[in-house]
């Protein structure tokens, strides 16, 4: 076993220094055209469909059609919020020179939330998490015990968050660069504001310096084997598949919105456990998949507004491939049925009153599905996320709390 953390490591590094080997490497029919600049070493997507190519259904084709190199004009920006937008990584942002400001934006801050929230579950289920001072346990108000376990969790959010959520953010930006050009040509990598040297030190600083913090949290834990170095491995492999080519799981609309549910939910809950407590149950690692279906469903709500650049370039998610109203129930579907089934495993391990603040926070979920996702996914989308996804996350966080308060061995 402890062989194949090194080999995994190494195996990461490898596909990573390959996908930014020099274009020279990579055959002439497979280079592909940077909107707006020169031919250069990140030119890796291709034009063309190769027939060997990786794509679940039949009509998942990358368009041949070279796309316009135009900048659109970013009009959410002349509200007032552009500058806000730029920092935070949010569409409509406005337009900026400052390196450190454009290096914030390629790692969309604002995604950083459901990692800190996901980590924050994971300790929460370990029971084993210390405050400074609590109110609710006498005994559970040791001060230096306390302000240990917070700076530990500070550091794990920081991994989870800046580092490799970063390190996701900025390389499925590169890769989505062609798609930008339709949607969002104003961003810093279709509008050239950031060189591609930059963007690949960007890719290698986060990607390392999260590996090296995950295995210091581990050496702090004292784990024998290094379990966050471990899952931070595989959560950056599965962040590389998700956006690079040949697998690029985000052309398959269930494996790829999977993939996005378990590392928004799944790995960072799992890191916080880790962090504090241990994953050598089953359910530790049932509960946090079972969500990450219902992060399936939130996924595909982002999906709605991207469907014409996404039909335009070949990429088969849910509402490309089963249309608007398929995917909206799809969508409802994943969200509401995982929820309650863990509310019904709850309610089976004798803990009714966490199964019933669960069931509460489910219910304002169905309505919002049924008055602003159901009748107008795609002019609904924000709206409804904004409304909906606060009881979910609480859900989330109430059955971690019921996780680590629950007697197993009883």
């Amino acid at each position: 076993m402890k062989l194949l953390l090194p080999a995994a490591v190494a195996a990461l590094s490898a596909s990573t220094a390959a996908a930014f080997a020099p274009a020279s490497s990579v055959p002439a029919s497979r280079a592909a055209s940077f909107v707006g600049s020169s031919r250069t070493s990140l030119n890796l997507m291709s034009k063309h469909t190769d027939p060997e190519s990786f794509y679940p259904f039949a009509d998942s084709r990358r368009s041949e059609t070279s796309l316009p190199a135009s900048r659109g004009p970013n009009e959410k920006a002349t509200d007032g919020s552009g500058d806000v937008r730029q920092l935070l990584g949010l569409k409509g942002a406005s337009e900026t020179t400052d390196k450190w400001k454009i290096r914030l934006q390629l790692t969309k801050p604002v995604t950083w939330v459901p990692l800190v929230w996901g980590v924050m579950c994971g300790a929460a289920a370990s029971g084993n998490y210390h405050w400074m001072w609590n109110p609710f346990d006498p005994n559970d108000r040791d001060v230096l015990l306390g302000a240990e376990d917070a700076l530990k969790g500070f550091v794990a959010m920081i991994l989870a968050g800046p580092f490799l959520t970063g390190y996701t953010q900025t390389i499925n930006d590169w890769y989505d660069r062609e798609i930008d050009a339709i949607n969002e040509p104003y961003r810093p990598i279709p509008s050239g504001a950031i060189s591609e040297g930059e963007v690949i030190a960007q890719i290698w600083i986060l990607l390392l310096g999260g590996l090296g913090i995950a295995y210091g949290l581990d050496v702090w834990a004292g784990h024998e084997f290094p379990t966050v170095l471990a899952l931070s491995v595989f959560g950056s492999f599965i962040s590389y598949i998700y956006s690079a080519p040949p697998l690029k799981l985000k052309q398959n609309g269930w494996a790829g919105n999977f993939a996005l549910g378990a590392s928004y939910i799944s790995l960072p809950w799992w890191c916080g456990q880790a962090v504090f407590g241990e994953l050598d149950k089953p359910v530790y690692w049932i509960l946090p998949i079972l969500y990450s279906i219902a992060g399936l469903g939130i996924a595909i709500v982002n999906d709605f507004k991207s469907i014409e650049g996404d039909r335009a370039l070949g990429l088969n998610s849910l509402p490309v491939a089963f249309g608007i109203d398929g995917a909206k129930y799809i969508c409802a579907g994943s969200v509401t049925l995982t929820q309650l089934g863990v509310a019904g495993y709850l309610y089976s391990i004798n803990e009714p009153t966490y199964a019933a603040i669960l069931l509460a926070l489910i219910l304002p979920q169905i309505y919002f599905q049924a008055t602003l996702l159901l009748p107008d996914p795609v002019e609904n989308d924000v709206k409804y996320q904004a409304s909906a996804q606060p009881f979910l996350v609480f859900g989330i966080l109430a059955t971690a709390l019921c996780v680590g308060h629950h007697d197993f061995s009883a």
